[in-house]
């Protein structure tokens, strides 16, 4: 059943070399130990974390080198066949793309008055008066929540009035984590959403030797897997298939 239909312009990423069409390619994204830090500290201090998305997150970032395309197939100009297009801002494909995006987001947010993170380079606070706000970033994802309501409904307001957003609530789902958030006494983070695909994959590795071997790549040991790798790998998804329920409780 197709919900919708969805078509883009895409660049030929593959076909940029590094030193001419492009330099550093590096984005800071989340890491997910910092979400659950996040995710405790919202929870002592009482507050709700919301969540937003950055449409077309990737065509917003603008972009230092000169990048030329092609026309699109079907596209050409009649006039003007032979002719390309320069980038002024960032395109799907491109290999800065991320790092465009990232570079736009904390230019704004900084001189919205939000101070980064030393650390955490996706990480931003905003202090006003005696109310705080935070925000982390993971390349188009945004949580972010605060002490004051106000705040937080401002900030949310000066985003979509900056960027093309989707305010989607609380935060439920961010990377691979199910998060529910309780009234008062805390926040529960579990992973249940997930662990139903565990099933085939446990059956498939006692039955198919090749994808034993894959799941051991996929492994901590990547040099050089070994059958007691295996094992341990199997172990982790029996323990996965058989605790759908257990999370990690935050509590107030």
């Amino acid at each position: 059943m197709v919900v919708r239909n969805k078509v883009r312009l895409e660049a030929q990423g593959f076909c940029q070399k590094e030193g001419i069409d492009y330099e550093e390619t590096f984005a800071s994204v989340a890491r997910l130990e910092a979400i659950r830090i996040l995710l405790a500290f919202a929870a002592s201090k009482g507050f709700k974390l919301q969540q937003m998305d950055v449409k077309s997150a990737f065509l917003n970032g603008f972009i230092e080198e000169k990048v030329y395309v092609r026309q699109p197939p079907d596209f050409e100009s009649a006039k003007f066949p032979d002719w390309v297009y320069r980038l002024r801002k960032a395109l799907y494909g491109l290999k800065r793309a991320p790092r465009a995006c990232y570079a736009r987001l904390k230019s704004f947010l900084l001189k919205s008055g939000f101070v980064m993170g030393s650390v955490d380079k996706t990480l931003f606070l905003l202090s006003r008066g005696g109310d705080i706000l935070i925000v982390q970033i993971y390349v188009d994802d945004i949580i972010f929540g605060g002490s004051s309501h106000a705040l937080v409904s401002s900030f949310a307001e000066q985003m979509s009035r900056k960027f093309e957003m989707s305010l989607m609530g609380e935060i439920q789902f961010f990377l691979e984590l199910q998060i529910k958030q309780g009234p008062k006494d805390g926040e529960a983070m579990d992973q249940k959403e997930f662990r139903g695909m565990i099933g085939s994959l446990l059956y498939l590795t006692a039955t198919r030797p090749d994808i034993q071997f894959a799941v051991c790549l996929c492994a901590r040991y990547q040099a050089s897997p070994r059958t007691s790798h295996r094992q341990v790998v199997k172990r982790i998804f029996r323990y996965l298939k058989f605790t759908p329920e257990l999370g990690i409780w935050y509590s107030s």
